[in-house]
């Protein structure tokens, strides 16, 4: 634990709550990830330069080097960020290190509580250890894998017809991994509309962290779990249970039977483009991407709809946790105006705004209000998406545990290496290895 930057948090605190007016002008820099949602913040952000005088400027790296590019700023101790909007999963490893400033005391001070923001986001975005009250992030973007389909093919009469004299039930919303392939097989290389369309668009990216949150999406419904939950770290039967196994060999499934040409190293940006290019009936891909389809020529104005990650075989459903919130870098200079730009974004009417700009904002006044479910095609699927996510490790080590994840994933599914049994028992020794190394085991 590094008390100094507890003691940090604690006179910002002191600060915050009377002083804030009388502070300095300063220029912060606000780093995260390069995508439509951060050039919403910039604008939203333009409310906070008006009434606090301080002035914004951002850094946004694109996803596949988003990670790589903002640990190495922070293991370095470097004063580029002064608010950092970084991955859920990292939030271990910035506490642990020091990397992040504790806001426990901040929050206190200025009447900001973890109880307003969706439960699952707290756990995800804020604390460490989880389900511990340690937070170092305010709730700042609320994501969740879910999927979009082609709602104006689906309602063709002709399309209809034929998928419930084939499958024996109408066309329609998947409710489990099963119904959803064989959507997918009924769509691919089928023609429409002059064109050869495929059946689904789901993650396979190597370098970075894609086919692991798409894998796990899945294997999280079909019984994956982390570790034993009577005992910390013990992985053997669990990671690699005879559900997991299925899952992943469902995963390899889908990939080999619907997924268009081309489609081996994809990840967010790869099934964007092959949704509104009219490529795929079904495409996985974070919520962040559904303001996008609304808008779009192709595939807006009541062409797309929107569903939940669907059940396991057993009934089970989860969805893999997206979405960040947002630290102040312990290595800044500026962490008085920093706190004030979180205590400004915790603000209802701010918090309304930015889902009204395509933010995804995590504050239960916004999301559980009478108006939200129909506020946008997609926001009940948001909502009940969020109530059913689990997230990665958050590991301090996290980055390793990646690395062997998603060369276990990608040589299984993609290259057609070994089975998924052995996939997943080289998991658990990989992940048995560094955990090791932690001294956690």
């Amino acid at each position: 634990m590094h008390s100094r930057h507890l003691l940090t948090a604690g006179a910002c605190a002191l600060l915050m709550s009377g002083l804030a007016s009388q502070a300095k002008a300063e220029d912060l820099t606000l780093c995260w990830a390069s995508w439509d949602p951060a050039n919403a913040l910039v604008e939203l952000s333009k409310d906070f330069e008006a009434q606090s005088g301080h002035n914004m400027s951002f850094e946004f790296v694109p996803w596949p080097n988003f990670a790589d590019r903002m640990l190495n700023e922070l293991n370095s101790g470097g004063k580029l960020c002064d608010l950092m909007i970084g991955d859920s999963q990292w939030i271990g490893g910035s506490a642990e290190n020091g990397h992040y400033v504790k806001l426990n005391d901040f929050f206190d001070a200025e009447g900001i509580k973890m109880d307003d923001f969706i439960d699952a986001t707290v756990t995800g975005y804020s604390e460490w250890p989880k389900n511990s009250p340690n937070y170092w992030a305010l709730p700042a973007f609320g994501d969740v894998v879910g999927w979009t389909y082609r709602k104006d093919w689906f309602e063709r009469p002709e399309l209809r017809a034929e998928f419930k004299e084939k499958y024996g039930r109408d066309l329609g919303v998947p409710e489990t991994f099963a119904e959803l392939k064989d959507i997918a097989e009924f769509f691919q290389e089928r023609e429409i509309d002059g064109k050869t369309v495929y059946g689904a668009s789901i993650y396979t990216e190597r370098g970075s962290e894609g086919i692991t949150m798409g894998a796990m999406d899945v294997l999280y419904s079909f019984g994956f779990l982390y570790e034993n939950p009577d005992q910390p770290y013990d992985m053997e039967g669990f990671v690699n249970s005879e559900g997991a196994v299925a899952g992943l060999e469902y995963y390899k499934e889908l990939y080999d039977c619907c997924t268009p040409p081309g489609s081996s190293n994809g990840y967010m940006s790869e099934g964007i483009d092959a949704f509104k290019s009219g490529q795929v009936a079904l495409q996985m891909n974070f919520a962040f991407t559904w303001p996008g389809f609304e808008s779009d020529a192709n595939v807006g104005h009541g062409k797309t709809g929107y569903f939940v990650n669907p059940k396991g075989p057993n009934g089970d459903q989860f969805a893999q946790l997206g979405g960040q919130g947002i630290s102040v870098v312990s290595y800044s200079d500026k962490k008085d105006a920093a706190l004030e730009y979180i205590k400004w974004f915790a603000q209802p009417e701010v918090q309304a705004k930015w889902w009204e700009m395509g933010g995804f904002s995590c504050l239960k006044a916004v999301t559980l209000s009478p108006e939200f479910p129909e506020s946008q095609p997609y926001a009940q699927t948001f909502l009940d998406s969020m109530a059913v996510v689990k997230d990665f490790w958050a590991e301090p080590s996290y980055a390793t545990l990646l690395q062997d994840t998603q060369r276990r994933f990608h040589d299984y599914v993609v290259a057609g290496n070994g089975t998924a049994q052995e996939a997943l028992d080289g998991l658990v020794r990989d992940w048995t290895e560094t955990f090791e190394d932690d001294g956690k085991l």
